[in-house]
């Protein structure tokens, strides 16, 4: 257990490898109890996300949910969330370590018009894998064949999500906190393997989806770290519109090391001459490729690159940032 963004987090149950390879073979169950749950709502809630976030919430239907990013008005990220529409309010998911942030900086630009409240009775959980929807619709006794991606269906008090954050396919179930053991106790039952932070970070890192302190930050944009698809700038005024039309100062890669040191955040990536190229932000020992493999911003390409780890240049391909990306 590690402390995570004010929570008590566990890194693992039987082994991150173990539990990494469950999710991309079968299924594993996550507790993401710890995400902020924010409620959207009052007449003027569609203009507001409308001008605080950088895609287009105004394409939702009802049940719908989209990948967007708060920025500030220099482009940085304050946070990555989901926004997801119901019939008479909208909802935000954000990061743990950024719930404060969010809500104050959101406040900070709502109007009387906009009421943002914490969900603070609800929890989260989370199956991922191959077999994921088959054992939700086993513990809800309903049918998901119809859920699509980014799309929700309501199961008496639980809300099921199509999302997740492995690369894989699976439901994230938004649940009373009331209810969220006995669910957990079912799933368990089941004989899903519980996964800690561990094994959620490697299959994030794999399918290159980024990680707030990592890939994002305050002076990051969403361009630069590749998601200028949930950026629309044909829907209007919103914050960081206008720095995210400049040129992005660097670019989010991969890296694949041809050796078996392990690269870390702050390493430094640099070309044959030693010039550098730019830093490496996420790195790991892939279970699925079995090798090291990074996620790096760089300012300029080179045919060759190099990551500096304890002294010595380790090799390295530069490859997309997805490493993984699952059979449909």
């Amino acid at each position: 257990m590690v402390p995570f963004g004010g929570w008590e987090m566990p890194v693992s149950y039987k082994g991150i490898i173990e539990e990494h390879r469950t999710v991309r073979e079968q299924a594993g169950l996550f507790d993401i109890g710890h995400m902020g749950l924010l409620r959207i709502e009052g007449p003027d809630a569609l203009p507001f996300i409308q001008s605080v976030a950088t895609n287009d919430a105004s394409r939702l239907a009802v049940g719908q949910g989209q990948y967007a990013v708060l920025c500030n008005d220099r482009g940085g990220a304050v946070d990555d969330i989901l926004v997801y529409r119901f019939a008479d309010h909208y909802m935000i998911i954000c990061n743990a370590s950024n719930t404060d942030k969010v809500i104050a900086w959101l406040n900070s630009h709502r109007t009387n018009n906009v009421t943002i409240s914490q969900m603070s009775d609800q929890a989260m959980l989370s199956v991922q894998g191959p077999a994921a929807i088959g054992l939700v619709e086993k513990i809800l006794q309903t049918s998901l064949a119809g859920l699509k991606r980014n799309h929700t269906i309501a199961v008496g008090r639980i809300l099921v999500s199509r999302t997740g954050y492995t690369g894989e396919d699976g439901a994230e179930l938004i649940l009373p906190k009331t209810l969220c053991a006995d669910y957990w106790r079912k799933l368990l039952e089941l004989g899903i393997q519980p996964c800690g932070l561990g094994a959620r970070d490697t299959l994030r890192l794999e399918a290159g989806l980024p990680l707030y302190g990592h890939e994002y930050d305050d002076s990051t944009t969403p361009i630069e770290a590749g998601y200028a698809w949930a950026v629309k700038f044909e829907k209007g005024p919103f914050i960081g519109r206008e720095a995210l039309l400049l040129p992005p100062q660097k670019q989010l890669v991969g890296l694949e090391l041809l050796g078996r040191a392990i690269p870390r955040q702050g390493n430094a990536v640099v070309n044959e001459n030693n010039l550098p190229l730019g830093v490496v932000t996420s790195g790991t020992f892939s279970p699925t490729f079995n090798r090291p493999i990074a996620l790096a911003y760089l300012s300029s390409l080179s045919d060759k690159a190099f990551v500096e780890i304890r002294g010595t240049a380790q090799p390295a391909t530069i490859v997309d940032k997805a490493f993984y990306k699952r059979v449909k």
